[in-house]
């Protein structure tokens, strides 16, 4: 296992990251994450950016969880140049749990703009550019517009949007939407269980990169 090198990491996180374990993910799943795996090797070894967006239908949960889980790995493994995005096939709002659930891991979240789609500041250390967390379509300005990987976490979006303009390749790596278990009392559960498994997965990812 590849050792990290980051020390800026808020503790919290550290913590927790240092508590996920890559045996629970199942062979099959490993399959999943391999391209994804491949094209971030082949942006590293060429020195070049690794833009990554993350794509769901409403842009509200699981691609949140993958951009802010994927720009913290690539932090704690010291993999450079890596700039992660999310975007959806309609934008909505960034869902109060899923900015909870991060909270509740160590990042410190800061909402600097209010209204039907908050924006909000995320911070996983103390010395690097917060992500900025909002709902938005994939082809928002604020994404990159071409040489990225489409990283589709959704079935939904997968299915319903065939074609990603600017994408360099399109990867399906799907979770199941923590959504299901809205006002429920295993809500906070079963966001928190979504994301330690994107936790994990991406840890898996990126614990893979020779930089």
């Amino acid at each position: 296992m590849k050792v990290t090198k980051s020390t800026t990491l808020f503790l919290e996180i550290k913590e927790l990251i240092k508590g996920l374990n890559t045996e629970t993910i199942l062979e099959e799943r490993k399959v999943v994450l391999q391209p994804l795996i491949e094209f971030i090797q082949e942006k590293a070894s060429a020195n070049k950016e690794i833009r990554i967006n993350f794509i769901c239908t409403h842009n509200s949960r699981r691609s949140h969880l993958s951009q802010v889980w994927a720009q913290t790995m690539a932090n704690y493994f010291n993999i450079r140049n890596v700039f992660c995005y999310s975007g959806g096939t309609e934008a909505t709002a960034l869902f109060p749990v899923a900015a909870q659930t991060l909270q509740n891991s160590g990042f410190k979240i800061k909402m600097i703009s209010e209204g039907n789609n908050p924006i909000y500041s995320i911070k996983y250390a103390d010395n690097v550019h917060p992500i900025i967390g909002f709902s938005k379509k994939l082809d928002d300005d604020f994404n990159p517009k071409a040489g990225f990987a489409a990283i589709m976490t959704c079935s939904q979006a997968d299915g319903g949007c065939p074609f990603i303009a600017g994408a360099e390749k399109r990867i399906p790596v799907t979770f199941e939407d923590p959504k299901a278990f809205d006002n429920t009392p295993q809500q906070a559960e079963k966001y928190n269980e979504r994301s330690l498994q994107i936790a994990t997965e991406l840890f898996y990812v990126f614990s893979k990169i020779n930089s």
